[in-house]
């Protein structure tokens, strides 16, 4: 039995425990030692892992999706956690209890599958409720839809995940259209039932969560269209222009050509759909960060690059508020560096120079002076993206001790006399 979850681990704490290996690399430090980088989860989390040491030797042992058992210690590194892995060694399925290593709703399914019942059977709209009922009752389409996570890992990325998700879109549209006239409900039920719904295809969520082989192919809106189609074709008095309006939300559903939509929402429910598709994955992805951020220190999470920002723990803020601030508002040392280390990340070159108080034109020249050749550096600004990125990088590197975990990824762990 699992007794230590990712969600219980402490700063400097060792641990020796089960997981899931969702990732697993074997990178070089500048010396051309091999050192592993991996992905580990359990139901609670997932948790960043290096192993500096002998890592030659233990990679053969083990694959990706497989168990294993870790010995180590927990840091922080760059406001996450991060497990400094000093054992590892592969286990057989038998040795482990699967329940305690995939995420689950907290929801029962048939609990939530009753509900979609409850709302195709209030639906007044009768080719709809006919559409939604037959596709429902494909036994294969309800099995897969109870298991089915939303997400690889941004948003309900859990068992039963996608369900949760498609009721709270349902519920949210009860409640929006309330604001709007002449919203048509039942279409955009409709819309919230099926605009996911090609992801029990796409996504495998037998063991680690993935992509399918059809899922990378053709993405969840072909998959849903298919689905929709195949319906369809044991409807022949389906209405035609009904039909076009359940296509155009499936496949303008993320809203931007930039985020996969072939085409932009084009009427009210259509947009409707898109904005409240977006609201609820943004609102369950943050939720679940917040939730799991509790061994990292200060107000804020690390940068997440899904959102494009770190997150604000408010409650933590107000508490450390009430507690010890005074009224002028300051703030800990830790948490400055936090929310500047935040900044750092998705800042323009153009506005780096207020880390140092240098001009920014000193700043670019003393980062790059050991990366990018003299004549790199114009006028303060960097000749393309990549070198841009570089010179965060190097500046947070400057602001950095030797003895860190970022330090020891680059060069390796810094040797003791006695080693």
């Amino acid at each position: 039995m699992k007794e230590i979850f990712i969600r219980d681990l402490r700063p400097n704490q060792i641990i020796t425990s089960e997981f899931l290996v969702q990732a697993k690399e074997l990178r070089f430090k500048k010396t051309g030692e091999g050192y592993l980088s991996l992905a580990l989860a359990d139901k609670t989390g997932e948790l960043d892992a290096k192993m500096w040491d002998n890592a030659d030797q233990v990679d053969p042992t083990f694959a990706r999706d497989d168990f294993v058992k870790v010995k180590g210690a927990v840091q922080v590194f760059r406001n996450k956690p991060q497990l400094t892995v000093h054992k590892l060694r592969r286990l057989e399925d038998r040795e482990v209890n699967l329940a305690d290593f995939f995420p689950r709703s907290t929801r029962e399914p048939e609990e939530m599958w009753r509900e979609l019942c409850g709302v195709v059977d209030g639906i007044g709209s009768a080719p709809l409720k006919a559409l939604l009922s037959k596709i429902l009752a494909d036994p294969e389409i309800a099995a897969r839809l109870k298991l089915a996570p939303a997400a690889k890992s941004l948003h309900h990325a859990y068992l039963g995940g996608l369900l949760e998700h498609i009721l709270s879109l349902c519920r949210l549209s009860r409640l929006v259209v309330q604001n709007y006239s002449g919203i048509d409900l039942d279409l955009l039920l409709a819309g919230s039932i099926l605009h996911d719904l090609g992801k029990i295809y796409e996504l495998s969520y037998t063991r680690a969560f993935s992509y399918t082989t059809e899922g990378q192919l053709l993405g969840h809106m072909i998959l849903e269209l298919e689905i929709l189609h195949r319906a369809l074709a044991e409807i022949p008095d389906f209405p035609r222009p009904l039909q076009r309006l359940l296509e155009h939300l499936i496949i303008s559903h993320h809203g931007q050509y930039e985020f996969g939509s072939p085409k932009l929402p084009m009427f009210p429910e259509a947009l409707m759909l898109h904005y409240l598709d977006d609201l609820d994955s943004k609102m369950q992805g943050m939720q679940s960060i917040l939730a799991r951020d509790g061994l990292v220190e200060g107000d804020w999470t690390g940068f997440l690059t899904s959102l494009g920002r770190p997150l604000l723990k408010m409650q933590k803020f107000l508490d450390a508020g009430a507690g010890s601030e005074s009224a002028t508002g300051a703030t800990s040392h830790a948490d400055k560096a936090a929310a500047e280390n935040a900044t750092l990340e998705s800042a323009p070159i153009g506005e780096l120079s207020f880390l140092t108080g240098r001009t920014e034109k000193a700043v670019a020249e003393k980062a790059a002076q050991d990366t990018f050749p003299r004549s790199d550096v114009k006028q303060g600004t960097l000749t393309s993206q990549w070198e841009a990125e570089e010179l965060k990088e190097k500046i947070r590197l400057l602001r950095q001790t030797n003895n860190s975990p970022e330090h020891q990824e680059r060069n390796g762990p810094r040797k003791s006399g006695g080693d």
